[in-house]
Formats: C-alpha cells, sequence, structure tokens
C-alpha cells in the first residue's frame, strides 16, 4: 500500500473505539489468564512503561512499520522482538507517551520532531516481568533512518504492512515458559521473526483497528 493512501485512512483510527481485551485474547498465549490472576495484587503496583508502534514510509513509499529484536540478557524478556519502548522515567512527567517518545529516540534513533502520536492504545499487563505497558501508534511521514541502541538492540525490523496484515502471518508456535514446559501460543512471523506474546497481544490490536479503515 502506498503511504499517501494510507495516511488519508489510518487517522480515522483516532475516533474508533478501542477493541483491548477481545483483540488482545486472540493472540493470548493459554496461560496468560492464569498468571495474570495469580499476580492479581501485584500487578496494582505494577511497573510502568511506554512502547511505540510507528508507522512510515520506505524509500518505495510503501509503509512500514518497525520492530526491534532485544538483545539477550538475564531477563524474561531477552532476545524477543517488541517495540522501542522502555520503564517510566521521572523525566517523563507522568506521561507514558512521553516515556515511549524518548525511549523510540532512545532506541532506534528517530527524533520525536520526526513523528506524531496518532492514538494511545490498550494498556495490557505482562506478569513475568510486572509491566504495565501502554502504547502508541505513532505516523512518520518522511522515510526514516534508523541507529540502533547498541547497548539494548540486536536489530531493527522493518516489516511491510502488507505482511502484517496477511493472515499466512498469523500463526501457531511453540515457545518455553518459565514453568519449565513448552506450549503452543498464537504469534505473528514476521521478516522471518517469530512475534508472540504482549507484542502480538497488542499488534492485534492495532491489526484489528486498521482493518475497519484501511
Amino acid at each position: 500500500m502506498l503511504f499517501k493512501t494510507f495516511l488519508e485512512s489510518v487517522v480515522k483510527i483516532k475516533h474508533l473505539e478501542l477493541t483491548g481485551e477481545d483483540s488482545h485474547a486472540k493472540m493470548s498465549p493459554p496461560y496468560r489468564l492464569e498468571l495474570a490472576e495469580k499476580m492479581k495484587e501485584k500487578s496494582k503496583s505494577a511497573r510502568k512503561a511506554g512502547v511505540m508502534a510507528l508507522f512510515y514510509p520506505n524509500l518505495d513509499d510503501k509503509v512500514n512499520l518497525v520492530l526491534i529484536l532485544r538483545k539477550t540478557y538475564k531477563g524474561v524478556h531477552s532476545a524477543q522482538v517488541g517495540f522501542p519502548g522502555g520503564k517510566y522515567e521521572d523525566e517523563d512527567n507522568n506521561d507514558l507517551m512521553q516515556t515511549a517518545i524518548r525511549e523510540t529516540e532512545e532506541e532506534i534513533g528517530v527524533n520525536r520532531e520526526g513523528f506524531e502520536v496518532l492514538k494511545t492504545m490498550s494498556p495490557i499487563y505482562i506478569p513475568p516481568s510486572n509491566f504495565m505497558v501502554h502504547p502508541f501508534v505513532g505516523i512518520a511521514n518522511e522515510s526514516l533512518k534508523f541507529v540502533k541502541q547498541d547497548e539494548e538492540v540486536e536489530a531493527i525490523i522493518e516489516v511491510n504492512l502488507t505482511d502484517f496484515l496477511n493472515e499466512d502471518n498469523a500463526i501457531t508456535t511453540r515457545v518455553p515458559t518459565s514453568f519449565g514446559v513448552e506450549v503452543d501460543v498464537p504469534a505473528f512471523k514476521l521478516n522471518g521473526y517469530i512475534v508472540w506474546g504482549a507484542t502480538a497481544m497488542m499488534l492485534g490490536e492495532i491489526k484489528d483497528l486498521l482493518k475497519q479503515v484501511l
């Protein structure tokens, strides 16, 4: 899809109701509800984070979405695909949108002047790390040159919108869990990477809104 065509339609998601839990459920691991229920009290004091789903035109004027592959480290989200984003800091002045914007600048080198936030999406709780993540949809009107933050980002993944919306790329895959067993989970296969868990759930809501306007 040409970016100009996308831009004319995507602004309509501003006025759409969020699909939240209904969309998240379609991409949710089977054990997630049970785990979230066990951590219900702990979730009330969850740490906060902001992430950005940033759409932009590539050099062929087609629509792309940028994701990142996180570094391998000792943590629950090691070597996983996610959005640029991170935890809330005091400098964000109680504004999770500012968290997402700041982290996007830091992790992929995109200046905040180069994009605008179009919509605030449904927050999602991540039991393994005890984070409440607040996602935002951003739009850049020009092609972007990325500079990855080497300390945290292993790779920048530029996904074509057509591939993201292609139902053939919604799959089921088998992943290890903190319970020491492997389970089948819904996922997206994008650019050869498997995207599952909270990121897939957030992508699911974005996809459901885009399908209403494109």
